[in-house]
């Protein structure tokens, strides 16, 4: 018997047709469910588990089942990649860049990852430490990107070190540090390029630099990323996938690197530039 888990995105009213209907459907194929607690609000369809998300791979479940938006996922991926769960992701938001299923593909999606004809592609995570007088702080894994910023509104000075080299000293918004993946998110909007989400490397990307001559930096995806805070505020924030992080402080240190684990997503068999001609209007005039 395979094993679900449903992870869903709160104040979706459409849900509560949605999640009954695919109990029953996993029922009717064998499958054991299990959900997270945002998705049990809509009705648990009898006795089944519930769990925090951050806590729901206990479950050990074969695949994931999110219904939301691309941030539904990003809160998912974080929960689920260190088990190496693949998640298949239907778009109930807006954009939808990442959960690239429509509504009306979802039944036969299912099927497809029931009959094992659904792909699956690997995505690369970013690890993200924390260090206040060497001491490790936090650690946090970001599938789209981390992003660095002052918290009030002035320029915040850090170096920027690759592999301990120093690259560039910036006085800055702040710094986004970007996988393929997220290379077409927040990283995106403040310039930088677009990567195909298998490329093997990070972006930095500095956000409104007091230069013209800084400019993103694609390098190695095996390369370790080092920010040191220097003067310009008191206090920042590092933000990972636009939902968790922490404050930061003068003189920290916030090291990126490729995580070991990678986050498996169940795909359609779209090719990237139709999701890209389709969600961002790539190439139209």
């Amino acid at each position: 018997m395979k094993r679900a888990v449903i992870i869903s995105k709160p104040s979706k009213p459409e849900l509560e047709k949605i999640i009954p209907e695919v109990l029953r459907w996993l029922d009717a194929h064998g499958c054991q469910a299990a959900m997270d607690e945002e998705s049990a609000e809509y009705g648990s369809g009898g006795q089944r588990q519930i769990f925090a998300r951050e806590s729901i791979a206990e479950f050990k479940p074969d695949f994931a089942l999110v219904l939301g938006g691309d941030g539904t996922l990003l809160s998912a991926a974080r929960a689920l990649a260190p088990a190496g769960v693949p998640i298949l992701a239907v778009n109930l938001g807006s954009l939808g860049f990442l959960t690239e299923v429509k509504l009306n593909e979802l039944w036969e999606s299912l099927a497809a990852v029931e009959e094992g004809h659904c792909p699956v592609e690997d995505r690369a995570l970013l690890e993200c430490s924390l260090l206040r007088r060497d001491h490790d702080v936090a650690t946090y894994f970001a599938l789209n990107d981390a992003v660095m910023k002052a918290t009030v509104p002035r320029l915040i000075n850090f170096e920027l070190r690759v592999n301990d080299e120093l690259a560039f000293e910036y006085r800055a918004d702040g710094v986004i540090v970007a996988t393929p993946t997220g290379s077409t998110a927040y990283s995106l909007a403040a310039g930088g390029p677009v990567l195909m989400p298998f490329v093997d490397a990070l972006v930095i990307t500095p956000i409104c630099p007091h230069t013209l001559t800084h400019r993103p930096l694609v390098v190695p995806g095996n390369a370790q990323v080092a920010v040191v805070v220097q003067s310009g505020s008191d206090r920042g924030q590092l933000s990972i996938d636009g939902q968790v992080g922490a404050s930061v402080m003068h003189g920290d240190r916030i090291v990126f690197k490729r995580a070991k684990h990678t986050v498996k997503l169940l795909r359609t068999r779209r090719a990237f530039f139709d999701v890209l001609h389709a969600k961002l209007k790539w190439g139209q005039r």
